[in-house]
């Protein structure tokens, strides 16, 4: 039976008609998509990570995510709190940092760490949602170095654009699971492309290793995902292949896995006149040509990006936020290596805003899978926090 609170909301708006047909849309679109949700899993346990007063924690996936057995690190962007309507909750006009949070028992219990106190991962660049670190130098971008050991068991690999649209990019590297970081270094500009460059990679040597990336389309914005190479420690770096068509709007923020010894799946947050949403190609020849895939998320709100893993058997795991009513992260499942997806899984769905997702996601020892991400509710308040998810697919 309907509940009869929203029938007497709406007649005490008798004398505002105009406003009923978009009340009774958003009320209808809200109860379909409610009424066909499936939980991601009863037993799931959430974390707030980072969450300080009149701050703003945001965009994990900017910055990455690494896991070695139970230990985690992420990265994200610490700022101010400050309300903007309908833009980030982020005061533009005041400094940010890049921040890190280390767990040692698998995304139950998190420590801070600020690296930028450190003068490692400064922030800088036009892509920044703040100001830059102010009386704090910013240290001289060097060349890639051609020692780099990428198949070190405490390796990390993390890299930032300073715009969205043209780069440049830079990258640093860590040796000790990241409590120290090198760099920065300059992403050279394979190809000549113009790269907005953020953290998707996977190691296939100590010497070789691949990047999923995006460049400035043909007429300089944002952007079109590409493979590239780095060779031989890092003495070279070589492109690869686009991944699909250069779009109308934009395919960016690439996750990407290895799902065959010559077999790669990736997702991309695309946006066009149609909507936003995930689309997903795979190649069969290692990164070198890629063919069109059935799309993982038809729409996303605002859009948001993807983070994709695989399960220990082999099924596949994306993991997105939602810009749109109910503000939720959810994920999906694939069990047939990206063939077909399954229903729409809400990891949590009590989201006050539509400035929240940017997830990154690993799997655990166990087979849970934690999932980082910026957030907001009722009940914490209107700042945006870091959170945690740990969560059992079935």
């Amino acid at each position: 039976m309907m509940d009869e609170a929203p029938i007497r909301a709406l007649r005490s708006l008798r004398n505002r008609s105009s406003l009923i047909p978009w009340i009774l849309s958003l009320w209808f679109t809200s109860a379909l998509v409610l009424s066909s949700r499936c939980i991601a899993d009863d037993s799931t346990r959430h974390r707030k990570i980072y969450a300080e007063k009149n701050r703003y924690g945001g965009w994990p996936a900017t910055h990455g995510i690494w896991s070695w057995g139970n230990e985690i690190l992420v990265g994200f962007t610490a700022g101010f709190y400050k309300d903007r309507g309908e833009q980030h909750h982020i005061d533009t006009e005041k400094p940010v940092r890049h921040m890190q949070a280390r767990s040692l028992d698998g995304g139950e219990t998190w420590r801070l760490e600020d690296p930028n106190s450190k003068n490692q991962l400064l922030p800088e660049g036009k892509a920044l949602h703040g100001r830059e670190l102010p009386g704090v130098p910013l240290p001289t971008w060097r060349s890639a170095p051609a020692n780099i050991d990428f198949a070190h068991p405490d390796f990390a690999l993390t890299l930032k654009l300073n715009d969205n649209h043209t780069g440049p990019s830079r990258f640093y590297l860590s040796y000790n699971r990241g409590n120290d970081w090198t760099g920065p270094y300059r992403v050279p500009a394979m190809n000549g492309l113009k790269i907005a460059a953020r953290t998707d990679y996977l190691v296939e040597s100590s010497a070789r290793c691949l990047l999923f990336l995006t460049a400035a389309k043909s007429n300089d914005r944002e952007g079109r995902p590409f493979v590239g190479e780095i060779l031989d420690h890092g003495k070279e770096w070589k492109f690869r292949s686009w991944i699909g068509a250069e779009p109308k709007g934009f395919s960016i923020m690439p996750s990407t896995i290895r799902i065959g010894p010559n077999e790669l799946y990736t997702i991309v947050r695309h946006r066009d006149s149609d909507g936003r949403n995930l689309r997903a190609y795979r190649s069969p020849d290692n990164g070198r040509h890629w063919q069109r895939e059935i799309d993982p998320v038809d729409e996303l709100g605002a859009g948001n990006p993807p983070c994709l893993i695989q399960l220990s058997d082999k099924t596949l795991c994306v993991t997105y936020g939602v810009r749109a009513v109910p503000y939720r992260i959810c994920a999906k499942i694939s069990r047939d290596r990206g063939k077909t997806w399954g229903p729409e899984l809400v990891i949590r769905d009590d989201g006050s805003s539509p400035d929240l997702g940017y997830p990154r996601a690993i799997l655990r020892p166990d087979g849970k899978v934690v999932v980082v991400y910026y957030f907001s509710d009722a009940t914490t308040g209107p700042e945006r926090y870091i959170a945690a998810s740990i969560w059992t697919p079935h």
